[in-house]
């Protein structure tokens, strides 16, 4: 993510953030499906994992539809709720990527299955770079 937006700065995170939960939520449903007899406690957890991570997307949805309503004046206490909104969002990707290591580390049907290995692989980069613009944006204070 490029980090020169200025004013629409919390347009651009907000964006980042609805993008890769939506992500993240569709990601649970690719596992299942490519490793279908993956064992049920994993099942049950990419479940509850999908509600969730559909739900912190939906925030970001209404954020941004709060940020746009806004105009250009962004009161400071919106701007503190989009800074812990990301803060949430950050620590739920690093739980997530613990469940997809536990995953790759603990089931015998994924173990089994290839495709499905380097699937999971590449959901867990894709997890790790929303966690990196994450992290850029709370260092820095962005917007």
């Amino acid at each position: 993510m490029q980090f020169y937006y200025e004013e629409k700065m919390p347009l651009r995170i907000l964006d980042e953030g609805e993008f890769w939960k939506l992500q993240e939520s569709e990601h649970t449903d690719v596992i299942r499906a490519l490793v279908p007899d993956l064992e049920q406690p994993f099942v049950e957890a990419l479940k509850t994992w999908e509600q969730a991570l559909a739900e912190t997307q939906a925030l970001f949805v209404r954020y941004i539809e709060l940020v746009v309503r806004s105009g250009k004046h962004l009161s400071s206490a919106v701007y503190g709720q989009i800074m812990e909104l990301v803060r949430f969002a950050l620590k739920q990707s690093e739980q997530f990527v613990q469940l997809l290591n536990q995953l790759g580390k603990e089931s015998k049907a994924l173990s089994n299955n290839p495709t499905a290995i380097t699937v999971l692989n590449h959901i867990r980069r894709e997890s790790e770079y929303f966690i990196g613009i994450a992290q850029a944006v709370l260092q820095k204070g962005m917007f």
